[in-house]
């Protein structure tokens, strides 16, 4: 909510003067995520925060549906634009079903960013990746042929656990995956499932894949909810040494299973950095500094701005044995 003009009218009213600080609009910026209850949106959370009280006249809505759906997004979207926020950072659902929602909140006056999973160019005008697209395929097949050597075989099979069908950045990511997969032939591509970013269903499809595929070998989960679900189903079933879980991870969820041997290696960037950068490029597009070129991400430097919006924040990292306790306590 801007109380600039409010308090230029009290001001005037009392003949006071203002500082500049005084005079400084407020903001309120939603970030709405795809679930709440998940640990990497939580991290987000926290990085939005930092960036709120970094630059002061800021407040932030963290907010989102209790399951990963795009009717849910659309409700407490169509809530926020009634409660005239000032702008709105979404990890979509669904690229697509969100557009005819986000494009209303364009409408009255409320800017639109996505982040980690984006909405289509028509529906917002920046989306932040946590990284490039191509660079999270290639790693998350690397990642897959070093859980497969630690199998001690030549050659083998592998699925996928994806979050929902229609989520934006996975299928992305899956697609870049596809794309170098030729250069592994190794790998063997047996299947792609869904848990829907749902602990149970990640679980239970992690356990068909057990069952379906006896000579399984690696699972790769672009997902942090599907990842720790796959890895603990792996390890409830006894497979430990012979099916190796790896992908997009959170170290504090999966420091566990690295000892226990579940999981080799895995990557992510850091939740807490991404959520404090979507922050930073909505207050720059509030505030009328962001660019057609470049946007501020805070501590972070400048993101460079392709020509449909993108902004891409870091390579991933990885983890394994050798550095994940380190991280394990941060996020």
């Amino acid at each position: 909510m801007k109380i600039n003009k409010f308090l230029t009218t009290a001001a005037a009213t009392l003949g006071l003067a203002l500082s500049p600080l005084a005079m400084a609009d407020e903001y309120r910026i939603a970030l709405v995520v795809k679930s709440l209850g998940n640990g990497f949106f939580e991290a987000a959370y926290e990085g939005a925060q930092e960036a709120a009280a970094e630059l002061g006249n800021v407040e932030v809505i963290y907010t989102g549906p209790t399951s990963t759906t795009a009717e849910g997004q659309i409700e407490v979207i169509t809530s926020l634009i009634a409660q005239n926020v000032d702008a709105i950072a979404v990890s979509a659902n669904d690229a697509d079903a969100l557009v005819p929602i986000l494009r209303r909140a364009q409408q009255r006056g409320i800017e639109v960013i996505s982040w980690d999973s984006g909405v289509a160019v028509e529906g917002r005008s920046i989306h932040l990746s946590p990284s490039n697209d191509q660079l999270i395929g290639e790693m998350n097949i690397t990642l897959a042929a070093q859980s497969l050597r630690q199998t001690g075989a030549e050659s083998g099979q592998f699925a996928i656990m994806s979050a929902t069908p229609t989520s934006t950045n996975q299928n992305i990511w899956i697609e870049e995956m596809e794309k170098v997969l030729p250069n592994f032939p190794e790998l063997e591509l047996v299947d792609i499932v869904y848990g829907d970013d749902l602990a149970d269903k990640s679980y239970r499809e992690t356990q068909a894949l057990l069952s379906n595929y006896p000579d399984l070998k690696v699972i790769v989960a672009p997902t942090t909810v599907g990842f720790l679900a796959a890895a603990q189903a792996v390890r409830d079933e006894g497979r430990i040494g012979e099916v190796y879980v790896t992908g997009l991870g959170l170290p504090s969820e999966l420091a566990g299973h690295v000892d226990a041997g579940t999981v080799h290696s895995f990557a992510i960037w850091n939740p807490i950095d991404l959520g404090y950068a979507a922050t930073h490029i909505a207050y720059d597009l509030l505030n009328g500094s962001a660019t057609n070129e470049e946007v501020s991400m805070g501590r972070l430097g400048t993101g460079r701005v392709d020509h449909e919006g993108n902004v891409a924040m870091a390579e991933p990292f990885i983890y394994d044995a050798s550095n994940v306790h380190d991280f394990a306590d941060i996020f």
